[in-house]
């Protein structure tokens, strides 16, 4: 994990997306997906995807990233990163843009891919009108 005091360069969130894709377990899909979050504190929290037999009961690396994220006391995240293992770009479900919502609804979103393209946007353009925190009050 990467400290505040020490900001994470795209390229090393790039690089811990695509390690974190290497440890997803994917036996059904082989979909790999890897995610890095950078949270409130600097800290940066990596995620894959982990599968079930029982498919509704996987998780998507975004999740997995800052639900570690928040497991290890963070209540925010600033900025997600996720690479899949495709030719172009792949962004977020909608479960996990409900999420980073949940956690980051100001959060910048890259999505890197085996090829040379990427997605460089905000929660805000994937999810708009999104319902949170702020509804329930």
């Amino acid at each position: 994990m990467a400290k505040a005091s020490n900001p994470v360069s795209p390229r090393q969130l790039a690089a811990t997306a695509k390690q974190a894709s290497r440890r997803a377990y994917a036996p059904y899909s082989r979909f790999r997906v890897g995610a890095a979050v950078v949270a409130g504190s600097g800290k940066v929290y990596a995620g894959c995807n982990v599968e079930n037999a029982s498919y509704g009961l996987c998780n998507c690396a975004e999740r997995t990233a800052i639900f570690s994220a928040i497991a290890a006391g963070e209540s925010r995240v600033t900025r997600v990163v996720v690479y899949t293992p495709t030719p172009t770009p792949t962004t977020p479900c909608g479960a996990c843009r409900q999420v980073i919502h949940e956690f980051g609804p100001e959060a910048t979103v890259l999505c890197l891919c085996d090829g040379p393209d990427h997605i460089e946007t905000t929660l805000d353009a994937l999810l708009p009108g999104a319902f949170g925190p702020a509804q329930l009050q």
